[in-house]
C-alpha cells in the first residue's frame, strides 16, 4: 500500500466535501465565513475524518452517508485549535506554517470563528441524521459519541486540567487524564462514530475501540516528543512550546527514551487489536505505524 497516496486522496475527498458544506454567502457576517474557512483550509492531516470514514468502510458501511459526520469532527477539531492558539491559552503565532487565526482576524473574530465551527458541526450532523429516517438512531448515537468526546467529559475536560496544570508539578495520573481527554477522546470518538454509522457488530466495535485508544494516546505522546526533537519546518510551528509554557508532558515525567518506548508499545497494542480481521485491517495498521512513529 502506498499510504502517502491513499492519505492524499482521502484528504482531497474530505476537502472537496468541506468546501461544499462550509457557508460562503456574501452576507453582513461574511467575515466569520472567511475566518472559518481560513483555519479549515490552513492545512492539516485530516486525521479524525479519515479515521471516521475508514471505520465506516472497515465494517462495510456507506462512506457517503458518513461524510457529514467526518467533516463535522474536523470542524470541532479546528475550533479547538483556533481557541488553543489564543493568547489566553497557548499564545501561538503560527499553526501549520501559517499565521494563527487571531493573528489574521483578531482575537474577537477568532473566538467567534471557533464558536461558529463548533455549532456548525452539530448543524451538519443533525442535518445528516434527518435525511434518512431509518438511520436516525445510529446517526444520533454517532453524534452523541462525538459530542461527549468534545465536551467536559472529553476534550474540554482535558483542556481544563491542562490549563490548570501549567507551572505545576503533576503526577502521571493527571497527565494521563489530560492526554486521554484533550487529544485521544476525539480520535476514539471518530473511529467509534464511523463504526456505528457503518453498522458495526459488537466484536468490530470493541476491536476498533481498543485500536483507537492506543493510537490516540500514542499520537499525543508522539506530539510531546516532537515538541522536543521535531523539525519546525515539517511541523509548521515552533518546537519547545511545552517547556516554554511550563506544561507537563510524557517526556518531562518519564524521559525521552522511555516515551519513545511507550509509543512503540502502544503501536504494537494497536496492531494486535485489529490484526485478526486480516486484509481489511491493512489501512489501519499502516496508518498506526505512520502516526505514532512520525519524524523521529
Amino acid at each position: 500500500m502506498n499510504l502517502q497516496q491513499v492519505l492524499k486522496d482521502k484528504i482531497t475527498y474530505i476537502d472537496q466535501a468541506m468546501n461544499i458544506y462550509l457557508p460562503k454567502e456574501d452576507y453582513l457576517q461574511k467575515e466569520i465565513f472567511d475566518a472559518m474557512s481560513y483555519s479549515i483550509f490552513a492545512g492539516g492531516k485530516r486525521l479524525r475524518p479519515i479515521l471516521l470514514l475508514a471505520a465506516t468502510e472497515f465494517v462495510g458501511g456507506n462512506i457517503e452517508e458518513a461524510l457529514p459526520f467526518a467533516c463535522a469532527v474536523e470542524m470541532i477539531h479546528t475550533y479547538s485549535l483556533i481557541h488553543d492558539d489564543l493568547p489566553a491559552m497557548d499564545n501561538d503565532d503560527f499553526r501549520r506554517g501559517k499565521p494563527t487565526n487571531h493573528k489574521v482576524y483578531g482575537e474577537g473574530m477568532a473566538i467567534l470563528a471557533g464558536d461558529a465551527l463548533l455549532n456548525y458541526a452539530f448543524e451538519l450532523m443533525i442535518e445528516g441524521a434527518l435525511k434518512n429516517k431509518e438511520d436516525v438512531y445510529k446517526k444520533v448515537l454517532a453524534t452523541k459519541e462525538i459530542s461527549t468526546a468534545a465536551g467536559v467529559y472529553g476534550m474540554i475536560g482535558g483542556q481544563v486540567v491542562d490549563l490548570l496544570s501549567e507551572n505545576k508539578k503533576i503526577d502521571e495520573e493527571t497527565l494521563n487524564f489530560i492526554h486521554k481527554n484533550k487529544t485521544a477522546a476525539l480520535i476514539i470518538a471518530s473511529i467509534r462514530a464511523g463504526a456505528i454509522l457503518g453498522g458495526a457488530d459488537d466484536e468490530e466495535l470493541s476491536s476498533l475501540t481498543d485500536f483507537s485508544k492506543n493510537i490516540g494516546l500514542g499520537f499525543q505522546i508522539t506530539d510531546d516528543i516532537l515538541d522536543i526533537i521535531g523539525d519546525e519546518k515539517k511541523l509548521g510551528k515552533k518546537i519547545g512550546s511545552d517547556q516554554q509554557n511550563h506544561k507537563a508532558t510524557y517526556p518531562s515525567i518519564h524521559g525521552l527514551e522511555a516515551s519513545i518506548q511507550k509509543v512503540q508499545q502502544l503501536f504494537e497494542n494497536s496492531i494486535h487489536s485489529i490484526e485478526k480481521f486480516g486484509e481489511k485491517s491493512e489501512f489501519f495498521m499502516a496508518l498506526s505505524d505512520f502516526l505514532v512513529k512520525r519524524d523521529y
